[in-house]
């Protein structure tokens, strides 16, 4: 056997075991960037619309929700809701002690940071894409995990459709899908439904805050019959 041949004989081995690594490695990977986007059926329905940030894609996320709902109301309602977010917790069970950091009139704009408690974790926030009656997105940075949130509003003819889309990452994000799959769809799914209504109040629509499940420990303490109260006293002239 010539030197040559035996080299050959020698390494071939050496490189069907690396291959055989590399791919085990690639595959690995596969299934953890697709297991927050295959969980459940949010993935699916991802929209391609979105402005994600680099590091933010959903194929990047340890966890992922979309959510969407079409109310009758004009975007640029819906977008003077969204942004005035020192207001959320009159109304977004799900949101509490929003503190606007650079931001004099407690509303949202390009670049503004804010502070605020959510899922039972303090969030610090800063706002990225905004794109008025259109795009609002920001970061948010919690214990153990960095996400990012953003809103896209379509004008229809039936009023205005709202996307909502996050991405989270880090093992803050993994402890969430693993032990509670639900919760972040949930809670944005009552965002969305507790938005619509204080665009459209009705008591007939109250019946979304005493149907929602509120099971203790899933976002902590809901003082929901503040919802009511705000609604009964605001009305519909809480957006203007």
């Amino acid at each position: 056997m010539s030197v040559w041949n035996g080299w050959r004989v020698a390494t071939l081995p050496l490189l069907a075991i690396g291959a055989i690594a590399m791919g085990q490695a690639q595959t690995v990977g596969s299934k953890q960037i697709n297991a927050a986007v295959t969980f459940n059926g949010d993935g699916a329905e991802r929209s391609r619309e979105i402005h994600w940030p680099n590091g933010f894609h959903s194929e990047q996320a340890d966890l992922f929700a979309h959510n969407e709902i079409v109310v009758h109301a004009s975007c640029r309602k819906v977008f003077a809701g969204i942004v005035d977010a020192q207001e959320w917790p009159d109304w977004y069970a799900n949101s509490h002690h929003v503190k606007l950091l650079n931001s004099p009139d407690g509303k949202l704009h390009e670049g503004a940071r804010f502070s605020w408690d959510t899922f039972g974790v303090h969030i610090e926030s800063q706002v990225h894409e905004f794109v008025p009656n259109s795009r609002v997105g920001w970061f948010g940075d919690g214990t153990g995990m960095h996400a990012y949130h953003t809103f896209l509003l379509l004008e229809k003819n039936e009023g205005c459709h709202i996307v909502t889309e996050e991405v989270v990452k880090g093992p803050g994000a993994v402890e969430f899908r693993e032990k509670q799959p639900k919760v972040m769809h949930e809670g944005h799914d009552l965002w969305l439904r507790s938005l619509n209504s204080a665009l459209n109040i009705s008591l007939n629509e109250l019946s979304i805050v005493h149907s929602f499940p509120w099971k203790a420990g899933t976002y902590g303490t809901y003082f929901h019959h503040r919802i009511i109260q705000w609604f009964r006293s605001n009305g519909r002239a809480a957006f203007g």
